[in-house]
């Protein structure tokens, strides 16, 4: 009996495009593996006459950053009336913007770093340059942390240790996203806990830990092989371990993602958890996080791909 037809859609115009081509082919050559019929889609212009000719039973979003998790794509798929894996379309739009998130998260009484945000109109129109030497004060000091509020595999991320570095650290981030974060750094374990849901809901993957041996796991860390190690199950003792597992789930829940999401936090010393960020569409490469976890819990690759699919499919109609 021959399978559904699985429209695999990667690429785009993101600034991850070549990270989503890679988790797309796999998950491709994963499905195709499963017996599905399998159509692989670089995301362009055509998208929309394509997936109306070709009908496909659903579609596996591969697509990373800008456009892929932002809740477009979502959005437009839920127009067209065709079921897709990961999270819905408000899920993607909180996620996506990492201040939101954080709000969301601190309203909860989940432990996220102290932060500012800035956008680039309020620079440019109500004259926000003037009030940076108030941040530190703000925040408790240096070092800080710098990053673009909406965008992927930590672009535009800095390290600011001085009151001299914070506005080139800004219009970097900038250049990024139309709003910056100045958050607290918080100097501990960098962990990254998956979610994927289950026919009894969530189900919390084993920690990841991330060690970059530069110090900063940016995007030249995630992506340059041997330059961050990793261990699975991360190396913290049980109270962390569960402490770290109860906040990834209730993430996934209060953000109300479906079918997989991946927590990313600092534990500090004293064993508390702080979320960075929620990530809805997360990398489905050979170095990526979720198959990593979802490996040491003994799912194979094409185990996850499945379930995902077959949970979007159960959506159809």
């Amino acid at each position: 009996m021959s399978r559904e037809k699985i429209a695999v859609l990667m690429g785009g115009r993101s600034l991850e495009r070549e990270v989503s081509l890679k988790s797309g082919q796999r998950v491709c050559d994963a499905l195709t593996a499963l017996g599905y019929k399998v159509l692989a889609l670089d995301v362009t212009a055509e998208l929309v006459d394509t997936l109306r000719c070709e009908k496909p039973d659903c579609c596996y979003i591969a697509l990373h950053g800008k456009y892929g998790e932002d809740g477009t794509i979502q959005e437009l798929l839920e127009f067209l009336g065709i079921p897709y894996t990961g999270p819905g379309v408000v899920s993607c739009t909180m996620s996506w913007d990492k201040s939101v998130t954080k709000y969301i998260l601190a309203e909860a009484g989940i432990p996220t770093p102290p932060w500012i945000t800035f956008t680039a109109d309020a620079f440019k129109e109500m004259g926000a340059a003037k009030a940076l030497d108030l941040v530190p004060g703000e925040l408790g000091g240096f070092p800080l942390a710098v990053k673009p509020s909406k965008q992927g595999s930590a672009l535009g991320l800095s390290k600011v240790s001085t009151a001299e570095e914070l506005p080139e650290a800004l219009l970097g981030a900038l250049s990024y996203s139309d709003a910056a974060i100045v958050e607290k750094w918080i100097e501990g374990c960098e962990i990254s806990v998956s979610v994927l849901d289950g026919p009894d809901g969530p189900e919390v993957l084993p920690p990841v830990e991330i060690e970059a041996k530069s110090g900063l796991f940016d995007f030249s860390a995630m992506y340059t092989a041997g330059e961050t190690d990793y261990f699975v199950p991360a190396r913290v003792d049980a109270n962390v371990a569960e402490s770290v597992i109860d906040v990834a789930r209730r993430v996934h829940e209060l953000l109300d993602c479906r079918d997989a999401s991946r927590a990313d936090m600092v534990v500090t010393a004293d064993g508390t958890p702080h979320v960075l960020e929620c990530n809805t569409s997360p990398g489905m490469t050979e170095t990526s996080l979720l198959p990593m976890a979802a490996e040491a819990a003994g799912m194979s690759f094409q185990d996850v791909v499945e379930r995902l699919v077959r949970r979007a499919l159960s959506r159809s109609g």
